[in-house]
């Protein structure tokens, strides 16, 4: 019989104190540097503060520093959230450990868990305690380089740009983006405090969320993410109604020229069963830097 690892895990819903939420940034940043990608969501950062009882942290201590760090948070009737351990304590069972204690937190219900990066390590912790692969978000990018000179699409007669106001199309951004994403597991369930949480966010420009405008309401989104030398097409949003005409990538095309002086190189997230979006991407130049994986916890 395996000795289990030393250490100990401790979970609260409470909002985590400072000490605490700077040990599990550093931690991110250690993973990040040696996975060679983003080891925290966003969503898993900005949730770092939350107040209100809807987040679980585990925290995984050993030899008196954080050596793992597990979120969960509810997800229809399950749980889902991210995992990682310090590099410098990886393959000493404190993964497993973790594991074990997001089981027994879930007591039952079905949990996914993201592994960003796809790094061996975290195949091989799933393969050994049965959870399986079920999703897989792959990151695209491309040099700014070339962008401005992309062909513009016209728009339908109807249609018209414009930036994003504070304030004014707050509810009318979040319903269109609730029915545009009506089926994805998170982006679709945005509210309006979730949006005002990232229009306070420092990186945040007004004028790089366009806007499709109509007669009869907003068409569809494009917004771009510009921080430090790196940009981002953070969310991209057709309506329903709309999609299939080219809509998006009209506006997606006026939004990378956009941010075509401002960084180096422009990246996206999409999920790697969206071929539509995939050919959209990758027409306008964009290659597969990484891929994060979703792992599900083993069924009862």
């Amino acid at each position: 019989m395996s000795t289990p690892p030393s250490g100990t895990t401790g979970t609260t819903t409470s909002a985590l104190p400072e000490h605490d939420r700077q040990a599990v940034l550093a931690l991110g940043v250690a993973a990040s540097q040696a996975d060679d990608a983003t080891s925290l969501s966003e969503d898993a950062v900005l949730r770092l503060r939350a107040e209100d009882g809807s987040v679980r942290h585990l925290l995984r201590h050993a030899d008196g520093a954080l050596v793992g760090y597990a979120q969960l948070v509810g997800a229809g009737s399950g749980l889902e959230g991210e995992l990682l351990v310090d590099p410098a304590h990886r393959r000493r069972g404190h993964g497993a450990a973790l594991l074990r204690e997001v089981s027994a937190r879930a007591a039952g219900a079905d949990v996914r868990l993201w592994s960003h990066g796809d790094t061996p390590g975290a195949a091989a912790l799933a393969a050994r305690t049965g959870w399986s692969r079920v999703r897989e978000l792959l990151r695209l990018e491309r040099p700014v380089a070339g962008l401005a000179e992309l062909p513009v699409p016209a728009l339908p007669t109807d249609v018209s740009v414009r930036a994003f106001v504070p304030g004014a199309d707050d509810e009318a951004w979040v319903a269109l983006n609730a029915e545009a994403f009506a089926t994805h597991p998170e982006q679709g369930r945005w509210s309006v405090e979730d949006l005002r949480s990232r229009l306070a966010e420092p990186w945040f420009d007004a004028s790089l969320l366009l806007l499709a405008d109509t007669p009869g309401g907003l068409a569809a989104f494009c917004w771009m993410k510009v921080e430090d030398d790196l940009a981002e097409l953070y969310v991209l949003g057709v309506a329903p109604g709309r999609a299939g005409a080219g809509l998006g990538k009209a506006l997606l095309v006026r939004g990378l020229a956009a941010v075509a002086g401002r960084a180096r190189t422009v990246d996206l997230y999409v999920d790697g069963d969206n071929v539509p979006a995939v050919r959209l991407y990758t027409g306008l130049g964009f290659l597969r830097a990484s891929i994060d994986v979703q792992y599900a916890s083993p069924r009862a």
